[in-house]
Formats: structure tokens, sequence, C-alpha cells
């Protein structure tokens, strides 16, 4: 993957079949005109090359010499929810596709100056350095080959929950406060159990630069919920993360590669128990080996300990694919060139971006995504 933005497909290809969608995602907006940028931002996602300014997205689809202004009050200013918008889009993916995992991704978005809402100084394991971003979780609905956006959370640092100006320009709704990571996975989770009509699917969730990983396997658990998170391997110490290993062995499991093709991995493996109130749990940890033997970068924690290790693979690559998902988002739908400072019009545009890429991904479901996948293993 290098850095210069490319589409998956050209653009263009399938716009006709955008008018059902907008009908169907946001036939609930109660004016007409909201119903028509939506419409006209959903076009211009699809068929603006490079950089995503509201200019640029207007000039694109509009010969009219307002229209990047009336582009901008319906993301910015419009006072539409976008919830029943995020219920269609997961009907809508369900309806076409057959889901496997809903899988938690942290997507980092770096920001020049400090006025975006939510944007603060964290380090990025991934970069090796502290980056000025905002942190968005979004929720996936995984299948085998594709990951659809269907919700998302914005990490909110406790100087712009606590800070009643911040609050009051960035229009942060009284009820958001301060929340750790792990419990926007948790409010994701349960949002889409209230919003599916599919039974549960495993959740698959990245929790590796938390400081621990108890809360959210723990709640997971409690809820009857089926899981594999990756951890930090410093958290699994029996002093730090009160959990006891037996030996691991080593195994071999049959995995799908990049190319499509079937290949033998190296995997370490163990059983460990961890102590959850008065109840002992019993969980597997689990790591692939490089070609050299050498155990990977991701320790992950399942409490689905009869499964098989192919099985568990084959969910942890739903994770790698969905970091890939998230890295085309932004070089074809306008990630980082959203320039919007409120938190509505953040929610706004991650849901119009959202049905973009999922009305892309539909329509060209036989697109391969194996060489993207196999840059990113590489690198």
């Amino acid at each position: 993957m290098n850095g210069t933005r490319a589409r998956l497909v050209p653009a263009g290809v399938g716009i006709h079949a955008v008018d059902t969608l907008v009908e169907e995602l946001f036939g609930y907006l109660p004016r007409t005109d909201q119903r028509r940028w939506a419409h006209v931002y959903l076009r211009g996602l699809l068929l603006t090359e490079g950089k995503k300014s509201m200019r640029r997205l207007a000039e694109s689809v509009s010969a009219s010499p307002t229209a990047w202004y009336s582009l901008q009050q319906f993301i910015n200013s419009s006072p539409w929810e976008w919830e029943p918008a995020r219920d269609a889009l997961t009907r809508w993916v369900e309806e076409r596709s057959s889901v496997r995992a809903w899988t938690l991704t942290p997507v980092v978005l770096p920001k020049r100056g400090d006025h975006s809402v939510g944007v603060h100084q964290r380090f990025v394991p991934s970069t090796g350095r502290r980056l000025n971003c905002q942190l968005g979780i979004a929720l996936f609905l995984s299948c085998p080959g594709a990951n659809f956006p269907v919700d998302w959370r914005l990490f909110l640092p406790r100087q712009w929950t606590d800070d009643s100006e911040l609050r009051r320009r960035a229009r942060i709704p009284k009820t958001e406060s301060f929340q750790p990571q792990w419990k926007h996975m948790l409010d994701l989770v349960d949002s889409m159990v209230a919003r599916t009509s599919s039974p549960a699917m495993p959740v698959v969730a990245d929790i590796s630069d938390a400081t621990d990983f108890g809360e959210l396997t723990s709640r997971l658990g409690d809820a009857g919920r089926d899981f594999i998170v990756a951890v930090n391997p410093r958290q699994l110490s029996p002093g730090a993360g009160n959990v006891r290993e037996r030996a691991w062995s080593r195994r071999m499991a049959a995995v799908t590669g990049a190319d499509g093709m079937f290949r033998q991995a190296q995997v370490l493996s163990t059983l460990a128990r961890r102590q959850t109130g008065d109840e002992q749990r019993t969980y597997r940890l689990f790591t692939e080996l490089d070609p050299g033997g050498r155990p990977g970068s991701q320790v992950w924690l399942t409490n689905l300990v009869h499964h098989r290790l192919d099985e568990l693979l084959e969910l942890t690559r739903l994770h790698i694919s969905s970091t890939v998902t998230a890295d085309l988002m932004d070089r074809s739908y306008g990630l980082l060139d959203f320039a919007g400072r409120s938190f509505p019009a953040w929610h706004h545009h991650m849901t119009m971006a959202s049905a973009a890429y999922t009305h892309m991904r539909l329509a060209h479901a036989a697109y391969p995504m194996e060489p993207l996948l196999a840059g990113q293993r590489s690198a």
C-alpha cells in the first residue's frame, strides 16, 4: 500500500443504483431538500477523484455555484439523526451478504490543529510516534473478502467532555461523556444487538493498546457473547492480568492465504484461566508464527476454546481485512479530507462515507481484495 490515493473501482460504475440506496437509507428524512442533498453528497463521494472537499464534491455532481454551500449545510448544520440511516444500512448489508463476525476496529484520523471535535495527542503503535488525531471506533459486518462499516463511535478525551466551551463549540450532546475505548466497543455491540434481525455473531476486536483487556472480555462473557480479541502480551502475566496459563504448544492449522490458496500455518496455543468475580473462566491464547518460527506481534484471546485453530485464524483474518477497509475508505471516500468540526457533522460524514463504501463494495462483490490484504500483511 503506498501513500497515493486510489479507487477500488473506476469512478461512476454502478451509480444508477444510488437512487435505490438513498431511498432505502435516507427516506426517513422529513424534508425533501435533506433527501436531495443526501443523494448529491453520496454521488459526490462516489464520483470525486482525489481530495474530497465540499467544493470538489459539489463540482463533480452539480453545475450550481452554490451547491457546495448546500452540501456543507446538510452535513454541518442540518439537524438530522444518523441512527435510522445506520439501521437501514445494517439491514441492507445483511440482506445481501453472509456475515461471519462483528469486527470492532479503531481508526486513527490524523488532524492538523486542535479545532476538530475530539482531536487529541496519542501514541499510535503502528506509526511508533504520537499523533494529533481523532479516534473513531468502527463496527464492521465482516464477510469473507469484504467488510461493511455500519456504525461508529467517536472517542472524546476528558478535555473535550469536561470543558463546557469546547462542548458548546463542537455541539457535543449532553448525553455524551468520557468513555474508555472498551466501553465504546461494548456500546457498538449492544447497538448492533438491538438493530439486527440476524443471530448474534462472534465479536472480533483489537484492544492491544489498552491498559487492561479485562473489562471488555468480562462484559462480553457476562452477556454470553463469543469473542476473539487481540490483547497486549504484557497484560498476560499473572501479576498484571490475573491470567494463569498452561504450557504453550505448537500446532499446525490450514488457513486461506492472500492468494486464495490454502496453506499451513504454525500456531502457538495454550489454555488460560482468568478469575472474574467469583467465577473462573477458561480461554484460549494463541499467536501465529512467522515463516522463521518466531511469534507474531499479536496475541489473541478467545472464549471459543472448543473451536478449531483454523476457524480461529480465519476470524483473525477478518480483523486484518477490516483495517485494510478503513484505509481504503480514507483513500476513496475522504475520511481524512473531512474538515467538519462538530460532533453531529462527524457522524453525518461517517454515515455517508459508510453508505458510499458499502454501495461500491456490494456493487462490485467480485472485485478482489486479496492483493491489498497481501500488501497490508507484508507491511
